[in-house]
């Protein structure tokens, strides 16, 4: 690959290889200091749908930098231009797909919205600190030209395309399939997939062209999602249970892998070096992780190699409380799984080494739906000996539980937000709208192991001069270990 061979030089504070293109050549690249320096600001989708304010969701600019007199601190708002949008996560026009390409810069955010199905571009390129709306693609050109509908996660393409899944079709109803953007104009080209087979839901996806694949998951049937969780839906086939295997070359949907009725497979993430075939995705309401492989036979597999146990509680919905496993990453040296438990309250830590038997080497509680005082008695736990004590930090006892995370490239820090999804937020947690979600950084031993929170770390996102808001995904301009994908 021209990545492999190309001679580069850095430039200074944007990780990036001037003379090849955007990004890094290697994962173990990005995580070099002189080639991914530490983060100084970090972008933050915040959202006021389901808050209760009659505000437009808007794009953070967050001071992450500990020198700067501005530490901890929203530094820019980019409000959108319409109302209920709901935005959730983002991705970038270019990344590390594109490194042997002079030509293409990471200058653009891509922000899909999960409700109004709006793509937001983002221009992040003239200035980082206070970035710009470039273009807004119109909810209509996305049903019409894809049948699509509630876009979801976005990845750049080595081609220099932008590929956004969608959790269903413009009605609401469940499909899985993928919006293609161009590029340079950023008008919707149409869909990425060919052929009438297409999975019953959608949600995020990661893809291997070493190995000629993409698997994406599914969450479940957008206009179900909508009202919050109800559990009888499980039975009733809403929520997605497959891993859906496609091939790469010719975009067809090939296989399914069934991860049970309960899974609700939500994040996924290969293994960063792009020769691995496998990688670790996040089952949600079953709280379990599994390993997919490809299997002797060239097809593929999936088995669970960690399992969270449900909590035997009094005062909730259920009487039996899982961890709800919502957002998983993988260190870019393939090293350290994590993940966090959004009703628990914990971030966990696993060394990969062995892909098959992970092991726990650092967990911390940071809110959660179990602390003591609350309206949950645990009546029966396996992993606990009591519940865990209220999480305060600054003074301010932090609503919600860990939800979206992210790490720094060189491993050592790891961001948190609280926020899933504004009608689960209000659902089960009320006081979230109400008080806003926060941003934590938690240290992180890259030697052997563990998580401990930065007590001088912290952004209130209840704080906000329009009221508190809900904060979502966390990206850096550079680059990062969810949204970089190397070819």
């Amino acid at each position: 690959l021209l990545s492999n061979f190309c001679l580069f030089s850095v430039l200074p504070n944007t990780g990036q290889c001037g003379a090849c293109g955007p990004g890094f050549a290697s994962p173990l690249d990005a995580m070099k200091g002189e080639m991914g320096p530490r983060e100084e600001i970090v972008y933050v989708p915040c959202i006021y749908r389901n808050t209760g304010s009659k505000k437009p969701d808007f794009l953070a600019t967050v001071d992450v930098n500990p020198k700067s007199q501005h530490y901890c601190q929203v530094i820019h708002r980019l409000p959108m231009p319409n109302l209920g949008d709901e935005l959730h996560h983002s991705g970038w026009n270019t990344c590390s797909s594109c490194f042997g390409d002079a030509t293409k810069k990471r200058n653009r955010l891509i922000l899909p919205s999960l409700i109004s199905s709006r793509i937001y571009v983002v221009d992040v390129g003239t200035d980082p600190r206070a970035p710009r709306l470039f273009k807004v693609v119109n909810p209509e050109d996305v049903f019409w030209k894809c049948n699509l509908g509630y876009p979801h996660t976005s990845h750049c393409l080595g081609s220099g395309e932008i590929m956004i899944s969608a959790l269903g079709d413009p009605a609401g109803n469940g499909k899985g399939g993928f919006i293609l953007l161009d590029g340079e104009t950023f008008e919707v080209k149409g869909n990425w997939e060919n052929g009438e087979k297409v999975p019953p839901m959608g949600y995020d996806f990661w893809y291997q062209p070493r190995h000629n694949v993409l698997i994406s998951t599914e969450w479940g049937i957008p206009k179900c999602l909508g009202y919050g969780f109800d559990p009888t839906d499980l039975k009733k086939g809403r929520y997605g249970r497959r891993l859906n295997v496609w091939d790469w070359t010719t975009r067809t949907y090939v296989q399914a892998i069934d991860v049970g009725e309960d899974a609700a497979p939500l994040e996924i993430r290969f293994l960063h070096n792009p020769e691995a075939a496998q990688g670790f995705v996040g089952c949600t309401i079953s709280s379990a992780i599994h390993r997919f492989y490809k299997t002797e036979r060239g097809d593929w597999a999936a088995e669970k190699v960690i399992q969270v146990p449900s909590k035997k509680v009094e005062g909730w919905l259920l009487p039996e409380m899982p961890g709800f496993i919502t957002d998983i990453l993988i260190s870019l040296d393939d090293r350290f799984l994590y993940f966090s438990n959004w009703l628990h309250g914990d971030i966990r830590q696993y060394d990969i080494s062995s892909t098959r038997q992970p092991k726990l080497v650092g967990q911390v509680f940071v809110g959660g739906s179990i602390a003591k005082g609350g309206p949950v008695t645990v009546c029966g736990d396996e992993e606990l000996q009591s519940q865990p004590e209220p999480f305060f930090i600054k003074g301010k006892r932090v609503p919600g539980g860990p939800q979206m995370i992210q790490l720094s490239l060189d491993g050592k820090r790891l961001y948190v937000t609280t926020s899933l999804y504004s009608a689960w937020d209000r659902q089960f947690y009320p006081d979230l709208p109400r008080d806003g979600s926060v941003m934590l950084q938690l240290d992180v031993d890259t030697e052997r192991g563990g998580l401990t929170v930065n007590g001088s770390f912290l952004v209130d996102f209840g704080k906000e001069p329009d009221g508190p808001c809900l904060a979502h995904e966390i990206r850096y301009p550079g680059g990062d270990c969810t949204s970089d994908i190397w070819v």
